[in-house]
C-alpha cells in the first residue's frame, strides 16, 4: 500500500509539473510529452521548487522508471525515448549510521509501561515483540491473534514488505511477556482474525499510534538511562536494536538478513558498519605501529607434552 501511494503521488506530480509547462491536460498527454528532457526538469523541480531531499528525488525516479519499463512492454515504437529515460541516473546520497538502543537501554524502555493499566500491559507487549523479533511497524500493526503460536516452535508470522510471509522464532523472554496479553485479547475479542494490538475499541493500531507509544515510554526510559535523552526512539530504532542484538551473538549475516525480511543481504551490512564493538575488537587485534615482529615460544609443559608422544 505505502508503494502505491507513493507512485501515485509521483504521477500526480509528475502530470500537473508537465500541464504548467506545456498547457496540455494530464488526459490529453502523449508518451512522447514525457522525454527524457522534461522528466530531467521535473526531478531539477523537485530540488529546487519544492525543497526535496536526494532521497526523495530517487524515490520519485523510481517510481518513473517503473512506469516506462511498464511502457516500454506496449509502446515498443518509442523504445528510444524509453530507453533515455531509464538513462537517467539516481544521485548519490550520504549514508548516516543507523540508530539502536543497546541492553541496558533497551531493559529500561521495556520497564517503562504500567503493567497495572489496559494501555501499559498492551505497549510492553508490543515492545518485547518488537525488540525481540525486529518487525516493520506495518507488521506489527497488521499482526492477529492466529498469527501468534506460543506452543511448541513457539513463533510469530506475519505479511510482511514485498507481499512476502515469514515467520520469527519467538524467546522463552517474549513468550512469557506477550502470553498474559494474547490471552485477555482473546478474551474480549470476537475471533482469531481481530488485531493483536488494537486501540480500545478494538481497531488495528496506526502507525503514529506506533510511534506515540515508543516516544512516551522512551521518555519514561531516559529518566533511568540519561543515554537515552540524546537519541530519537523510534519502532524503526527497535528494529535496528534487534539485528544488533543478533549481531553481537555472533549470527551470520545473512541469517539476519533472512529475521528481518531484507531482499538483499547487502542491505543488512548496515549493521556491520554501525557496530562499534566489532570494529573495537578487529582494532585490539592488530599489532601498534614499532612493534618489533616476535615469534611464539612454546612453554616448557607444552614441550614435555610434545615430547612424550
Amino acid at each position: 500500500p505505502h508503494t502505491l501511494a507513493s507512485y501515485r503521488d509521483t504521477v500526480k506530480l509528475l502530470l500537473r509539473f508537465v500541464h504548467q509547462r506545456s498547457g496540455r491536460r494530464p488526459d490529453q498527454l502523449q508518451l512522447a510529452d514525457l522525454d527524457a528532457a522534461t522528466i530531467s526538469a521535473f526531478l531539477q523541480h523537485l530540488e529546487t521548487d519544492r525543497h526535496n531531499s536526494v532521497a526523495t528525488r530517487n524515490t520519485r525516479l523510481a517510481a518513473i522508471h517503473a512506469l516506462f519499463r511498464y511502457a516500454s512492454l506496449h509502446a515498443p515504437d518509442e523504445a528510444e525515448l524509453i530507453a533515455r529515460v531509464l538513462a537517467i541516473q539516481t544521485k548519490r546520497t550520504a549514508t548516516t549510521t543507523v540508530h539502536f538502543l543497546d541492553h541496558a537501554e533497551l531493559e529500561a524502555l521495556l520497564a517503562a509501561p504500567d503493567l497495572t493499566g489496559w494501555h501499559g500491559r498492551r505497549d510492553h507487549a508490543l515492545l518485547v515483540l518488537a525488540a525481540q523479533t525486529g518487525l516493520r511497524v506495518s507488521e506489527l500493526t497488521g499482526l492477529a491473534l492466529h498469527d501468534l503460536h506460543l506452543g511448541t516452535g513457539a513463533h510469530v508470522r506475519c505479511h510482511g514488505k514485498g507481499r512476502k510471509d515469514r515467520a520469527t522464532p519467538l524467546t522463552s523472554h517474549t513468550i512469557a511477556a506477550i502470553a498474559p496479553w494474547r490471552a485477555e485479547r482473546l478474551a474480549a475479542a470476537a475471533g482469531g482474525t481481530d488485531p493483536l494490538f488494537c486501540t480500545r475499541t478494538g481497531r488495528s493500531l496506526s502507525r503514529d499510534a506506533v510511534s506515540g507509544l515508543v516516544a512516551k515510554h522512551a521518555a519514561t526510559a531516559a529518566q533511568r538511562r540519561p543515554s537515552m535523552r540524546t537519541k530519537i526512539v523510534t519502532p524503526h530504532v527497535l528494529r535496528h536494536s534487534a539485528a544488533m542484538n543478533l549481531l553481537h551473538a555472533g549470527v551470520d549475516i545473512t541469517v539476519i538478513a533472512l529475521w528481518l525480511g531484507h531482499e538483499d543481504p547487502t542491505t543488512t551490512k548496515i549493521y556491520l558498519h554501525a557496530d562499534m564493538a566489532l570494529k573495537e575488537q578487529a582494532i585490539a587485534r592488530t599489532t601498534p605501529p614499532g612493534t618489533p615482529p616476535a615469534r611464539y615460544q612454546p612453554t616448557d609443559t607444552l614441550l614435555a607434552f610434545l615430547d612424550q608422544l
